[in-house]
């Protein structure tokens, strides 16, 4: 019984450890804070304040320039951070070479 116990506990520990990345520049504060370690709400809030004062991030980097957080935290998180989703990136591309496409002709 105690077996199952640890497995089933480290389980859910584990589970709530693994996040997916979280796209920054459209992500509410909710969601930052909950996917991103060591950003709580209030951290968040400000991400979702600086984005919304100053336009969206160009790198993971300008992180650091919103109160709170700083180049140590930046470290820490910068691999569960998008700053555009996948799907949209993907469509641009394609975009890009077909209009390289439609320049040759």
């Amino acid at each position: 019984m105690k077996r199952l116990f640890v497995v089933l506990f480290a389980g859910f520990c584990s589970f709530s450890v693994i996040a997916s990345p979280v796209n920054i520049n459209t992500a509410d504060a909710k969601t930052i804070g909950e996917a991103l370690s060591g950003i709580g709400l209030k951290k968040a809030e400000a991400i979702v304040k600086y984005r919304e004062a100053k336009g969206e991030f160009k790198t993971v980097d300008d992180l650091v320039n919103v109160d709170g957080i700083g180049p140590k935290t930046v470290e820490k998180i910068k691999s569960d951070i998008l700053l555009s989703d996948p799907v949209a990136a993907a469509d641009q591309k394609t975009d890009k070479k077909i209009d390289e496409k439609a320049d040759k002709k």
